[in-house]
């Protein structure tokens, strides 16, 4: 299923909530591992050098794409298998919360509370939607594959969210 574009609320001030709900094709204990373990979260998102998977664990996360800045901050929700939630210092607020959809589909209600520009919102929504991109192919079998990363796709999905 395609990825559907996401969209930006403003908060008080510089604070946005970016918002995606994307319905994928495998059931929720899958995409549970996807969004919650090391492995998981390498395969289309970032390098997990912590992960303390309860409520207040320590959580430190490399992004892959571009110079591999680490991000560290806190578990803020835990409901296994239903919400995980990370909060990490320059990313914000992190919130997955699953919903199953029958035995073989799952739907992510994502919420990313985060500061920012009027500006900054088309960067932030395209490289949510790219991760998601990388997420759907990651639980198709295709990890994504780091070295070869360029931001092509993510210059695409910035123009068409300005």
């Amino acid at each position: 299923m395609p990825i559907a574009h996401g969209t930006g609320e403003r908060r008080d001030g510089d604070h946005w909530l970016l918002h995606f709900a994307p319905h994928l094709a495998e059931a929720y204990e899958t995409v549970w591992q996807a969004l919650t373990t090391p492995e998981g979260l390498r395969g289309w998102l970032a390098e997990a050098e912590v992960l303390e998977r309860h409520l207040g664990g320590a959580v430190a996360l490399r992004w892959l794409t571009g110079p591999g800045r680490l991000y560290s901050g806190r578990v803020t929700a835990w409901d296994v298998e239903r919400v995980a939630e990370y909060t990490l210092a320059e990313h914000g607020r992190i919130r997955f919360h699953l919903e199953p959809l029958g035995t073989d589909s799952t739907l992510i209600r994502f919420t990313n509370e985060r500061q920012g520009s009027e500006a900054d919102l088309p960067a932030g929504l395209a490289g949510w939607h790219e991760h998601f991109l990388l997420l759907e192919s990651y639980l198709s079998g295709t990890p994504a594959d780091w070295p070869a990363w360029t931001d092509t796709r993510r210059t695409a999905l910035r123009t068409q969210y300005e």
